[in-house]
């Protein structure tokens, strides 16, 4: 029953969703009328906005497409190929696959969110090596794993409020910071930690699809046009060398040239760390991807080797981030987010406001799906109402209660990734090289998750203590 329900989702999504792009542009359309119709501004107002706001997240589309494409080059490198051999000959069958890739996802992401690129390599590699698993639901499962993020070291909103002179402080939202045990180290965010890591690896095994015409990465990359590379980067770095002896060759191909620089490189990283404590932000997670990808490929010809080949798939990145972002001015812009907020906030109740807030953050997250760039929208309106909802109560329970409000808005904006493309676009360019698939192939497979994982969650951010 359950796995007939999640093949009907996938037909009604492969029917009717339209790529990651159309889904840009419609929901840019929608966001727009919304805004002229629910606030004040004139329509010329509404365009500008949009076009202020276009190209604010190019700096962020740009770490993303690096992190790709630094991820994926590592994984071209023979090491992580011998690696991913050994951990095949104990994973075999395609339930393992699902499992494991869920599990081991969970857990990287839980580092990082950008670490779901890892996940992404090793699920397609396991799934070149076992037979019988459906590409499209193990891509489904890959962006599932990531969704653990949001209780993790990487999670936007818990580090923003723990950050001295925040923009709430200086608002005088917040009169000083909000400490980490009532956020990630609290009760319910280890509760949610145990749903993504313990809950979530069999709850996919439930789900499985059990259709006769499974749609296997070998014989996709066979219909695409198999773009995999006939002979490995070793070889392709020789064949650019001359036939006499040249310095130019020897340069190309000199280790100690390309690990000086990785020495370099991590010399760097230590004193970050040691310095800086275990702050893992997209730059230095990006810088050391690039330094690993260095060691493990050796040389420069075959480092540039592999990162050409690594890029030939992040277009969907270069040319739909702003139009998000252009969205997202609207949002900010014409006050649109934040009268949302106030609606939302305006009808909670000192026993319903997580739930709301839940919902705020699941709503707006379609607008602006950054879970930082919405908090700064959504966050102020959440908070002053909870503070009001909070008055006489002792200032450790106040605080207690915006934190579960927040918490609340993260875990509604995380979830709701999983019915909206954006951070899909940093899955597909790993896992579709060289086949035919969209996101519609793919966010069927994600319904009943994100159906079970809402009624789940929203019990928890009720009723499971902080």
């Amino acid at each position: 029953m359950i796995t007939k329900l999640g093949e009907m989702f996938t037909n009604v999504f492969q029917k009717y969703m339209p790529s990651a792009f159309v889904f840009a542009l419609v929901l840019t359309i929608i966001v727009a009328l919304c805004a002229f119709l629910f606030t004040d501004n004139s329509p010329l107002q509404i365009i500008a906005s949009w076009y202020d706001g276009f190209f604010d997240l190019l700096s962020f589309g740009m770490q993303i497409v690096l992190l790709i494409i630094t991820g994926f080059s590592i994984a071209l490198s023979p090491i992580i190929n011998r690696g991913i051999d050994n951990l095949s000959t104990y994973i075999k069958t395609p339930k393992q696959v699902y499992f494991f890739v869920i599990l081991i996802g969970a857990l990287l992401s839980l580092v990082s969110f950008g670490w779901i690129v890892i996940t992404c390599v090793l699920a397609r590699e396991l799934a070149l090596r076992v037979k019988g698993v459906n590409y499209p639901f193990l891509i489904a499962c890959v962006y599932f794993s990531g969704g653990s993020w949001v209780s993790g070291l990487s999670s936007s909103i818990p580090l923003l409020l723990n950050t001295p002179d925040n923009f709430l402080i200086n608002a005088g939202i917040l009169d000083q910071t909000i400490p980490m045990n009532y956020t990630l180290g609290s009760t319910l965010n280890l509760v949610m930690m145990a749903l993504f890591l313990i809950i979530m690896p069999f709850f996919i095994l439930s789900i499985i699809p059990k259709t006769k015409n499974i749609k296997e990465l070998k014989d996709l990359l066979k219909k695409g046009g198999d773009i995999k590379h006939v002979i490995s980067i070793k070889d392709e770095a020789e064949s650019y060398k001359l036939p006499i002896k040249a310095v130019s060759d020897t340069l190309n191909n000199s280790i100690v040239l390309q690990w000086s620089i990785a020495l370099m490189g991590f010399c760097y990283i230590c004193y970050h760390f040691v310095n800086k404590g275990f702050d893992l932000n997209f730059n230095i997670m990006i810088f050391i991807f690039i330094m690993l990808g260095l060691l493990v490929h050796k040389t420069p010809m075959r480092f540039s080797i592999a990162m050409k080949r690594s890029s030939s798939n992040v277009s969907g990145i270069l040319f739909q981030y702003p139009f998000y972002a252009g969205i997202m001015g609207i949002m900010l812009a014409t006050g649109l987010g934040s009268k949302l907020a106030d609606v939302l906030a305006s009808v909670a109740t000192i026993d319903t406001y997580p739930f709301y807030a839940y919902v705020t953050g699941g709503l707006v997250n379609f607008a602006i799906p950054s879970a930082g760039g919405e908090f700064a929208v959504v966050g102020p309106s959440m908070i002053e109402a909870v503070k009001d909802l909070g008055i006489g109560l002792p200032q450790d329970q106040v605080t207690a209660m915006v934190s579960r409000a927040s918490l609340s808005v993260a875990y509604g904006e995380s979830l709701s990734n999983l019915l909206q493309p954006f951070f899909l676009l940093l899955v597909m360019p790993v896992m579709t090289a060289g086949v035919k698939l969209q996101a519609r192939d793919v966010m069927g497979y994600l319904v009943l998750p994100f159906v079970a994982f809402f009624i789940i969650q929203v019990l928890m951010v009720l009723y499971v203590p902080l």
